[in-house]
């Protein structure tokens, strides 16, 4: 069976057969205004119409077309042709969701994206739009290495500090603090910084520190955690209603595949060259106080993130399954990375 890989980049040997160029209308989950995050949709607008003779897409910013949070049920019904998002958003339609975009304590980038391309992760990924009943098709399409653990108005020493606070929070690692007696919601990038400034939230956790400089966050809660054990690495997908995708010719959709592959590069290159100024900027301009967080906590973390697993898997047969594929996939990569990677002197 060809890998993911294998068949995007051999397709682009066929012949096209001239036609009309179709334009895609595409909504992003991110505004174009945040950096790594909301520019990976821009670089993949410019990537894929840069080298596509068939098709092209438009590319919106949040709420233009849809709300961020509807934007699969948009595409499944064929409201929109397209959305660039991470599955994460959908945690609260599907347990498995998150197992495709960001897992507490789990993958890093480069191995998360070994079992996507190379194992059976994009199967998986399809199966679980398929098995629920959206017609829709899913790429990998872009993927950021760690995210801080969270920002926060006061500081955290122990996990009873954790406990009322109300807090921003994605995906399964929100299980994970909700366990801990985090009460916590999911808002979209521009709601969050009213939401700290009003004390309607007293924490959040959004993304990187170049991203999370933008957003202001420093100027509210002064507090930034690492490690982000919650997103070790973020995987961001490319939906495209499943109707239109069947319509495009071969040749276009290994463009679109290659474009994709192309942006998972650009993206993960991005946020591994910016940040480490950014958290310099933060420090000496912003005055953040960055921290890490104690082993008590990181423990509690762990012990909870554990039992997640142990609800949903038991409630959820997919989850079990996908979840047994990828632990199964990580033990054998370690016989690699435990290998290969040297300590930093």
């Amino acid at each position: 069976m060809k890998n993911f890989v294998t068949t995007a980049v051999a397709g682009l040997a066929m012949t096209a057969t001239a036609s009309a160029q179709d334009t895609l209308e595409m909504t992003s989950a991110f505004g174009r205004n945040l950096p790594i995050l909301g520019t990976a949709a821009v670089d993949f607008v410019e990537k894929i119409n840069g080298i596509s003779t068939e098709v092209e897409f438009e590319h919106f910013d949040p709420n233009e077309l849809v709300p961020t949070l509807e934007a699969l049920d948009a595409v499944s019904n064929g409201s929109i042709d397209a959305a660039y998002a991470t599955t994460g958003y959908w945690q609260g339609k599907i347990n498995a969701a998150s197992l495709f975009a960001a897992v507490p304590f789990g993958p890093e980038a480069g191995e998360f994206m070994g079992w996507i391309l190379y194992d059976d992760g994009a199967r998986y990924w399809q199966q679980m739009y398929d098995d629920n009943g959206y017609n829709v098709k899913t790429l990998p399409c872009g993927i950021i290495a760690p995210e801080t653990s969270g920002w926060f108005k006061e500081e955290i020493n122990t996990v009873e500090d954790l406990q009322g606070l109300n807090m921003r929070f994605f995906g399964l690692g929100a299980k994970v603090m909700e366990n801990l007696g985090v009460s916590t919601s999911l808002l979209g990038a521009s709601d969050i910084f009213p939401a700290l400034e009003r004390g309607a939230i007293d924490a959040t956790e959004f993304s990187m520190p170049l991203i999370d400089a933008r957003l202001g966050f420093h100027k509210i809660a002064s507090y930034n955690y690492f490690p982000g054990w919650h997103q070790p690495s973020t995987l961001f997908e490319l939906l495209i209603n499943q109707d239109v995708w069947d319509d495009l010719g071969e040749v276009a959709q290994n463009q679109i595949e290659v474009a994709c592959l192309a942006n998972i590069t650009t993206n993960f290159a991005e946020g591994e060259a910016t940040n480490f100024a950014a958290m310099v900027d933060n420090v000496e301009n912003n005055g953040v106080i960055i921290k890490q967080w104690p082993d008590e906590i990181m423990t509690a973390f762990k012990e909870s993130w554990a039992d997640v697993v142990a609800d949903l898997a038991e409630d959820d047969p997919f989850f079990q399954e996908v979840w047994a594929d990828l632990q199964e996939f990580r033990e054998g990569h370690s016989v690699w990375s435990t290998s290969i990677y040297l300590p930093r002197q």
